[in-house]
């Protein structure tokens, strides 16, 4: 089994994330869920980002490096948009990562580093017609296509943060089918 760290999103540790995080603990995986907010939640993407840009986007860096702590080399990154900025971050410049989960963003590979690092493999994960993802489809279609070991998955709709439970924008179909994708995922690499 896996051992994960998820970084929640822009909205904070929802219940939705929560119980996102409690799917992947019922398939055997032992999953960190670090409160980069310190117990804040926000009702939209809007009052989250606004949160961001007062603490700063260094301070909240800083938690998530932090997060790591004592957990061992051997992890699974996973993101869920803003926390992609942590996790994929960590995934390409900490030794030892297993894998990686990006879902609802990706980053340009070269903002960490010349190259997604041959020995993890990741997955991306996004809605087709989100317009926060598609400012990254391109970074996700890059490096889907320039890492060995790497998979692009698009589902119908426009919803942001569909695997969050708690938030108008779920889908539990969508949320379904990437859980399975996941899952699969995770027990490859762990």
């Amino acid at each position: 089994m896996a051992e994960v760290l998820l970084f929640h999103h822009v909205q904070g540790l929802t219940d939705g994330v929560r119980a996102f995080a409690d799917d992947l603990r019922q398939s055997g995986h032992t999953v960190h869920t670090p409160d980069l907010f310190e117990g804040r939640t926000f009702g939209s993407l809007e009052q989250g980002m606004a949160y961001v840009r007062e603490t700063g986007f260094d301070v909240l860096g800083e938690r998530g490096a932090a997060a790591v702590g004592d957990l061992r080399p051997e992890l699974v990154h996973v993101g869920l948009s803003f926390g992609v900025t942590i996790a994929q971050k960590l995934a390409q410049t900490r030794p030892g990562a297993r894998g990686a989960l990006l879902l609802h963003a990706c980053i340009p590979v070269t903002e960490y580093g010349e190259s997604w690092p041959e020995s993890v493999p990741v997955q991306i994960h996004g809605k087709e017609g989100d317009e926060y993802f598609d400012e990254d489809l391109p970074a996700a279609r890059e490096l889907a296509a320039s890492a060995r070991s790497a998979e692009l998955f698009l589902y119908p709709g426009d919803q942001h943060l569909f695997t969050d439970s708690s938030l108008d924008a779920f889908d539990a179909e969508a949320t379904k089918l990437l859980l399975e994708r996941v899952r699969t995922f995770l027990a490859a690499v762990g």
